[in-house]
């Protein structure tokens, strides 16, 4: 219609938070056809689909069923040596003034030897822009100063003059191997990413069994977490229910992060001001982050935690030790099966191992969490000869499901095994 225009759709992004969902939908749970996104309208759908196709449309897949077209990521982690979901912070929007005065300052300082006064600069840039736009002091000062901070502008003083220059560029090259491991194992590894976008074309040497490329969708809230905890400060967070889909709005003192090296999951332990408990929350669970004032007990809660994290198996944690429960099982090996012992000692975390005879050991560890040990425990099911939780229900679970095993397979024993 005449006089009429639709918004133009755009594959840039003013707001990560828009597209994290959708991201995480595709690739972690996927298969959903249209219909089942019910959150936001199907509009916001369409639009983020296609944002996230044209950034990765070599790992989208579709499938057809009755109820509609499934869209879903495909991205085999193993093979991957280069995490895909990474380009979606590169998606970053920005106004015409951004750009046009950021291309404007870099082509006329444009070597590091070029240094102009503020007043020299602007005068400059409105010479040669001819697009009608125009910048003021203040404007163009906030810019220099953004830059400044980031390093890529260089400022010093001649006289009672400010003088402002391009940074010299930095021979990464040398560094291409450490970058292309720590882009993909570190934490907020998407910094990483950028630097190996300006190397040269070389074969990488790295690939990944762990690759847990998911971590990356919550880099913006890994970083604001660190810089919390580096300010000591306070956070507010919007907090997704573990049991439900209820969002909370919940004042935290963060303190550590723990990242799980079986699946890659991330969780901030932090101090639950009102409830006066250490609390454990996904990074994944959480969303529009703000920093508060600092905390005068910092430093005294990071130091409760160091104090119980020996009884932490995994990320659930409490204030006092004595809440602990004892976990105690013995294990036959046979001679020519050391490896299991080595095993055992190189993932015993808080737990030691006692050497009962040449063919029997024990494993001992006192927890907060028993249930965390489970899947652990199970993958010694077959030599495991005795048992005893203070935890009896966790316990019985695990003679419940041994059982449950035993009679699946049709093995001979099932309420008669070995197992005391």
């Amino acid at each position: 219609m005449k006089g009429v225009r639709s918004m133009a759709y755009s594959e840039l992004i003013k707001n990560f938070e828009k597209v994290r969902a959708y991201m995480r939908e595709f690739y972690v749970f996927g298969f959903k056809s249209r219909a089942e996104y019910d959150a936001k309208s199907a509009r916001s759908y369409d639009d983020e689909r296609r944002r996230i196709e044209s950034w990765l449309g070599d790992h989208m897949r579709f499938t057809k069923t009755p109820e509609g077209k499934n869209v879903f990521l495909s991205v085999n982690s193993r093979i991957t040596r280069r995490n895909p979901l990474y380009k979606a912070w590169k998606a970053k929007s920005f106004t015409d003034g951004d750009i046009t005065l950021h291309f404007a300052i870099f082509d006329i300082l444009y070597t590091p030897e070029i240094k102009m006064a503020l007043t020299e600069l602007i005068t400059e840039i409105d010479s040669r822009l001819s697009c009608g736009m125009t910048f003021d002091e203040s404007t163009l000062r906030k810019k220099l100063k953004e830059y400044a901070y980031e390093g890529i502008i260089r400022v010093e003083k001649d006289g009672r003059r400010v003088l402002y220059s391009r940074s010299e560029d930095v021979d990464i090259s040398k560094l291409a191997d450490a970058i292309d491991f720590f882009s993909e194992v570190a934490p907020c590894g998407v910094v990483g990413s950028f630097l190996q976008d300006k190397l040269p074309p070389h074969k990488g040497l790295f690939s990944f069994k762990h690759h847990y490329i998911t971590q990356a969708i919550d880099s913006e809230i890994m970083a604001t977490l660190f810089e919390a905890m580096h300010r000591h400060c306070y956070i507010t967070i919007d907090n997704l229910g573990k049991n439900s889909n209820e969002v909370k709005t919940i004042r935290l003192v963060p303190l550590k992060i723990y990242i799980s090296v079986q699946n890659g999951r991330q969780n901030l332990i932090a101090y639950h001001e009102k409830a006066h408990r250490l609390n454990s929350y996904r990074l994944d669970y959480m969303s529009n982050i703000r920093i508060g004032e600092p905390c005068d007990k910092f430093d005294s809660l990071r130091a409760s935690l160091g104090k119980v994290e020996g009884y932490m198996w995994g990320v659930n944690c409490k204030w006092d030790k004595r809440l602990a429960e004892h976990v105690e099982f013995e294990l036959k090996v046979e001679p020519d099966e050391q490896f299991i012992i080595r095993r055992l000692e190189r993932e015993k975390r808080c737990g030691r191992i006692e050497k009962i005879d040449d063919n029997h050991y024990r494993f001992i560890a006192d927890v907060f969490d028993t249930m965390e040990m489970l899947p652990w425990i199970r993958t010694f099911i077959s030599r495991i000869t005795k048992m005893n939780f203070s935890n009896r229900t966790v316990e019985n679970k695990l003679k419940a499901d041994i059982n449950e095993m035993y009679a699946m397979y049709g093995i001979d024993g099932g309420e008669g095994n070995d197992i005391q």
